[in-house]
């Protein structure tokens, strides 16, 4: 199952594994996903320069297949946007910016560029800017989210809003009927996230885990309220007691306080720090404290996770069943009984 995006970045699948920050796609992840077939990102941003370059040094180590690395142009990257040059990375994702001041310079580097947006406007400025891959995402998605339109209505909007360039769908999307629902909208591949975050290879927070297999699709709220660093931003995070209690009282989440009280600590590119209230930093496994008053960030498809597999394994079951979907069902509604 081959679109012409998987030809040209040369993968097996037209699968992507959404980065997730600040390090829960990590080089252990992409590299399975890659390795799989699909296309892994890998997020470590916030590392300092030597670390982050080990990072993505760690993910070719560990595969030989084509790879992405994700930065939020929100924050400084002139360092990470070198770097990710100089490793010659097959894919620089962006998001959160404008993607035009990168785009000459990666393509000299022979590294393509995919942006990710929420919006049609936002989809024909990327274009114009020479983007190789547009990421369309819908309000489902988990994470900061760009944007307030579903996948549904987005994704084809975009697709012939660019026509000509590939359209890459994310938000809402977790399992094969997601995949083939999207490529019938005219993306080339499906980008996934939450579902990857319940898996194996992720460095998300054992207990993090559990609570995205025990929610559904009512469980998550699109909120500011984590907010700590980066204000005003929208994101979709599970609906755990401690959000409950603070929704409709999200200002009091973008203060970014430096005296805001500490709900645990955590270890983020080998340093030590705290994790004070309202920062939208996802537990990893070396997170610990109040682990639910932290930012569960997952998509509205976390009701359609009920089991923590291993990524390549979650590649393989993505393609399997969305081959058996197009030739079971799918083609019996056109073909004579």
């Amino acid at each position: 199952m081959k679109t012409n995006l998987c030809h040209v970045l040369g993968i097996e699948h037209p699968i992507i594994a959404a980065p997730m920050g600040p390090d829960m796609t990590g080089p252990e992840l992409v590299a399975a996903v890659s390795n799989a077939g699909g296309l892994g990102i890998l997020q470590a941003q916030f590392c300092t320069p030597p670390v982050f370059r080990q990072e993505i040094r760690r993910v070719r180590a560990l595969t030989a297949r084509p790879f992405g690395v994700n930065l939020l142009l929100h924050f400084p990257v002139a360092d990470q946007v070198a770097i990710c040059l100089e490793e010659r990375v097959p894919v620089l994702s962006l998001f959160w910016g404008d993607p035009t001041p990168y785009v000459g310079r990666a393509h000299a580097a022979g590294v393509k560029v995919f942006h990710q947006v929420g919006s049609v406007a936002d989809a024909r400025r990327a274009a114009a800017a020479g983007v190789d891959v547009i990421i369309a995402q819908g309000v489902e998605a988990g994470g900061h989210v760009a944007g307030e339109v579903s996948t549904l209505a987005l994704v084809p909007r975009v697709v012939d809003a660019v026509a000509g360039r590939p359209v890459v769908a994310a938000g809402g999307i977790a399992d094969a009927r997601g995949v083939v629902a999207v490529l019938a909208l005219g993306a080339q591949a499906a980008m996934l996230g939450t579902r990857f975050l319940a898996s194996a290879e992720s460095r998300a927070h054992p207990h993090y885990k559990q609570r995205l297999l025990e929610a559904d699709e009512g469980g998550t709220v699109r909120t500011i309220l984590f907010g700590h660093g980066w204000p005003n931003a929208p994101h979709r995070t599970l609906r755990t007691a401690f959000v409950e209690h603070w929704l409709g009282r999200e200002a009091r989440g973008q203060e970014s306080r430096p005296d805001e009280p500490a709900v645990g600590q955590t270890v983020i590119g080998g340093r030590a720090m705290p994790v004070l209230r309202f920062m939208g930093f996802p537990p990893n496994g070396e997170a610990s404290g109040d682990i639910d008053a932290m930012d569960l960030l997952a998509g509205q498809g976390v009701g359609l996770v009920r089991e923590i597999k291993p990524a390549g394994q979650i590649v393989h079951e993505l393609v399997e069943e969305a081959r058996r979907i197009i030739a079971q069902r799918l083609l019996g509604l056109v073909q004579p009984a």
